[in-house]
């Protein structure tokens, strides 16, 4: 396959509230640290409908994150060997989950990058772009849910 790259994150739990989860579901905190060397601590938490706290990063919001920014940086990719001048790009991506008992899974995620570029002559290969951005982008190579993108591409001026 290549080469191999590894990463090291851990989490840790910072929402005993004294009793651990010995007191049942909705006696413990769902507070925890995301820490990686040399870098800010994220502070998570569960989805506030799983009694998680609303100011805090849930592992949903992560995950559509982790794709967003994947194809953005795949995408910037792309357009730099390709000769498109991106001078913006922003993105509200939009995931579905849908959960039953004790479990859920995500069924889609919908990328809405609005991209700006340099010269209306890079619209076409801008627009066209995002396919092979999403081709190679890597975690969206390894969900086995559908990545939805709808791009709008401006230029600048």
């Amino acid at each position: 396959m290549g080469r191999k790259h590894s990463y090291r994150t851990t989490v840790r739990w910072t929402g005993n509230t004294g009793a651990g989860t010995g007191s049942g579901y909705r006696g413990y905190g769902r507070a925890h640290d995301v820490v990686a060397e040399g870098k800010p601590t994220l502070l998570g938490s569960a989805d506030p409908a799983f009694l998680g706290d609303p100011e805090r990063w849930n592992p949903e919001e992560f995950l559509v994150a982790s794709l967003a920014q994947c194809h953005m940086l795949s995408y910037l990719s792309v357009c730099a060997r390709d000769g498109v001048t991106v001078t913006a790009y922003e993105d509200v991506a939009t995931g579905v989950m849908e959960t039953a008992g004790y479990s859920g899974r995500f069924t889609e995620v919908t990328l809405h990058p609005v991209v700006t570029v340099a010269d209306a002559a890079m619209v076409e290969r801008a627009r066209s772009a995002h396919h092979d951005a999403h081709q190679t982008c890597f975690i969206a190579n390894s969900v086995s849910f559908p990545v939805h993108n709808e791009p709008t591409i401006r230029v600048s001026g």
